[in-house]
Formats: C-alpha cells, structure tokens, sequence
C-alpha cells in the first residue's frame, strides 16, 4: 500500500518531530517515521534522563552540605530505585507530549524502520521511503520531500565493542540498577565530564582519561582549566594526555580490569565500570542510501547550507550531518530545511551564534570564539573576566567557585565569545547568545541594567572590565 504526502520524516528526534510540526504549520501533509520512540536519543537516552539524573546528584550533593546553610537534616541516603523512577517519570510526560504535539498538527506517525528507495513504480525519482512495520507488514510513503533525520549512536573503542554490562556508553549508563563503587570514564568532552559530575556526586570513585591536553577541548581554554580544577577538587582523578591500553582490557563477572597509559607510565585499574565516551558516530547504515545519489563525506551525510543533499527534494538534519551534535541545533536544521523547501526566506545556522552547554557542577556554557579562535582568525581582542566570588547573589547561593569571560573586538567592540563557568551558567548564557545575535557591543553587554541580586551581574561587570569600568572589581 502507498500514501502521498508533501513531506515524509525519517526520524522522530528532536530535529524530525520540530521539522514535523514547523511543516504541519505550513500547511503540508506530513508523515513522520520513528523505529523506537518520539523524542528520540535527547529524550530518552541522553539530554532529558542525564539531566534528571544531574539533579537528583545535585540534590544529594547539596543535602550533604545542609548544615552549612544551618539546616540540620542527619545523613542523607541516597535511593537510587527512586532516583530512576523520577528520570523515568519526566520522561515518559515529555514522551507523551510530543505524541500530543503529533496529534494536533494532524502529522502521521508511523513506528517502523524507514528505508530510502530508488527509482521505483511508485515514484520515478530515488526517496519513496520504504517503512517497515513489522510481523511482515510494509507501508510505502511517497514523499514530494523528505528529510532524514536519523541521528547518531555512541563510538566504541577501536577493538572493544559495548557489552552492555561492565564495558558501557551513557546510554547504558542511563539504565543502571545500582550505581558502580568505582568508573574509568575514557574521554573528557563534554559527555564525560558531565557523567563525572554526576557520579562523583553519587559517592562513586572516578576516573576521566582524556588522550588531549586538556578536557572539554571545544571549550576556552581558562574554562577547561577552571573545571578540571573543580573536578580534582570535588576527588574525580583526571589524567590527560593519556589513552586506553586496550589490549589490557579484560572483563570480568563483577568488573573489568584496564590500563591506563600516561606519558610517564601505564597505570592499572581495577573498576566495576568502563565508560566511552569518545563521540558518535552518524546512523547511516541501513537507511537506503546506496539507492540514491546522496554523498557522505567522513561518514556523515553531506549537504549544503539550507540541509539539502544531492538529491535536491531529500534534506537531512541533526546528528547525522555531523557539525554541532546539539539538540537544539538538529531542530533549526529541521526548521531551516523547511522553510527552505517551502520556498520561505531563510538564513543559514551561524555556528558562532550557536549557544552549548555543559550540565555539571559547575556548569560552563559558551557562544561565540574561544580567545584562542579569535586570535587564530586575526582579531586584536580585548578580554574582561570577572569573577562570582564578587557577585552577591553567588555567595548568597553558596556557589561562588567560577567566572565570565567576555572577548570583545578590540577595533570593533564587537562581542566575540562569552564563556561562562559556575551556578546557572546554561541559564545564563541566552543573554549572551542574543547579544551575539544582534551584533552587540561590549559596552551595549556591559551598560546593559542587570537586575540585583542576581548571577547575571556577573556578565555585564565582565563586559564593563574590559574598559576598567567594573564596578566591583
């Protein structure tokens, strides 16, 4: 059996269901193919249940330190059974609400695995995509547009595949029954970091091993230092420069035994986890795309600037593009694509504009060039840090560790970056997004009211250090 439609979706992530609604919105008859679950990896394997984890780590952290705010409580104690029930609760309301969201725009879900086909009776250009439903069953969607929308899976070592049990991605790290005594966490991006975070606050023994010079390396340099320090301090063990000796890797009943090689020396581990976090890599097997003309380049599906491929009417969008795997850039990609085949004006993603975020204790968040970026496409900057320990509202909070940094054009006064590590920081970083959104100034950042008490005295104080013109510093 085959159905029209305007427009046909290959994925029900973040970036395909936001497509889904934008073109439900523009008045074309969509169809939206998801194998698993609406929501896709952010909702139910990464953003939404890591952060409801985040907080219940947080909570737990700050339960602990209660007397020093003169609230005496005994010693707290940790139910993790409740822990995942809470995660899975926010979850499945955020789940449901996409399946409203589905619902009122009229768009037709179908749960199977969607493949492109090529030139066929139903359609004499490659995309008519083939859904298979399962127990035998097969839908065909004939689609004067599609976008693929497939996303992207955790990145195993080389020769050590996942096993699910002792050997992990966060993916599995979601679904734990109990937490491990002890983790070696191999990679310190983002990812890494923010399970460290977590896991440290959790009581369990970590270890980050980090083949760069320096964890978070997408970050400011003055961020990454600022958050190893904070790390090692909390008593996550971090080692860089150093990688995984996997020909040491051997699995146990109860754990798993590695080496770690530094520069110096190769240190052995004995740790019930081993957890990868090494990047992803794009979902582009098994989709059909040998039955079109569409390129990949480095394994991610290559396109131009509006998400369209080498076949014109086929767009792709998110994580299986490559780019910036953030989930709110997969869905304006996904808007993006459809206002482009809709004929609409559209302008193409700045990355610089693009806020990410790192959901730790403490946060960092950023937008814009690293200083490092903007000396290497040769502006003169000037920059202005300034620290929390000086904001009221941070020491009311009893989080003053961090800073905002703001780097500026030194001819233009133009805002180049804002990067910023401590409480709220993914909060607070919108303000600096805007700005770098409407081509603000410095000056206009820093002579900006900022309401008081709060954390985001903190931006305009660095933004008005960069003239010497802080008020409190």
């Amino acid at each position: 059996m085959a159905e029209n439609y305007d427009l046909v979706i290959v994925g029900g992530g973040t970036g395909g269901y936001a497509a889904a609604i934008r073109a439900s919105q523009s008045g074309l008859k969509t169809a939206l193919v998801e194998e698993q679950s609406l929501g896709g990896t952010c909702l139910h394997k990464g953003c939404i249940p890591s952060k409801a984890l985040l907080r219940s780590a947080e909570v737990f952290r700050l339960a602990k330190e209660a007397s020093h705010y003169g609230v005496s409580i005994g010693e707290p104690e940790l139910d993790f059974t409740q822990v995942q029930n809470r995660k899975q609760t926010i979850v499945d309301r955020l789940a449901n609400g996409v399946k409203g969201l589905m619902k009122k725009g009229k768009i037709d879900v179908y749960k199977g695995r969607g493949t492109l086909l090529g030139p066929s009776i139903f359609s004499p250009t490659p995309g008519t995509v083939s859904v298979d439903l399962g127990d035998g069953e097969n839908e065909m969607l004939i689609g004067s547009n599609v976008i693929l929308a497939t996303g992207s899976s955790p990145r195993s070592l080389p020769n050590t595949p996942f096993n699910g049990e002792t050997v992990i991605s966060s993916e599995e790290a979601l679904q734990f029954n109990a937490l491990p005594s002890s983790i070696v966490i191999v990679g310190g991006g983002v990812i890494g970091v923010e399970w460290a975070s977590m896991l440290i606050d959790f009581g369990v023994k970590v270890t980050i091993v980090e083949a760069g010079s320096r964890i978070i390396p997408t970050a400011d340099r003055d961020i990454s230092k600022e958050m190893m320090k904070q790390l090692q301090k909390r008593g996550v063990a971090i080692y860089t420069n150093a990688t995984i000796d996997e020909s040491s890797i051997a699995v146990e009943d109860h754990g798993v035994k590695v080496s770690v090689q530094t520069k110096e020396e190769a240190i052995p581990f004995h740790v019930d986890k081993l957890m990868v976090s090494i990047g992803r890599t794009a979902n582009v097997r098994g989709i059909g795309l040998e039955n079109t003309e569409i390129d990949l380049e480095s394994g991610y599906i290559k396109v131009n600037e509006y998400g369209q491929t080498k076949e014109s009417h086929i767009y792709a969008i998110g994580d299986c593009i490559g780019g910036l795997q953030l989930a709110h850039v997969a869905t304006h990609e996904g808007l993006i694509a459809v206002a482009h085949m809709t004929r609409e004006k559209v302008d193409p993603i700045n990355k610089t504009m693009v806020p990410s975020c790192i959901y730790s204790f403490p946060e960092a968040a950023q937008v814009g060039l690293t200083e490092e970026e903007a000396k290497a496409q040769h502006h003169s900057v000037k920059v202005g840090t300034f620290p929390f320990a000086a904001v009221g509202k941070a020491l009311v909070q009893g989080e003053e560790e961090g800073f905002v940094k703001v780097i500026s054009d030194e001819k233009t006064n133009d805002v180049l970056g804002v990067h910023i590590i401590g409480s709220h920081a993914t909060d607070l970083i919108s303000e600096a997004a805007l700005a770098k959104y409407v081509d603000a100034a410095h000056i206009e950042l820093g002579e900006m009211i900022h309401p008081h008490p709060t954390m985001s005295e903190a931006i305009g104080e660095a933004a008005l250090l960069i003239d010497k013109r802080a008020i409190h510093m």
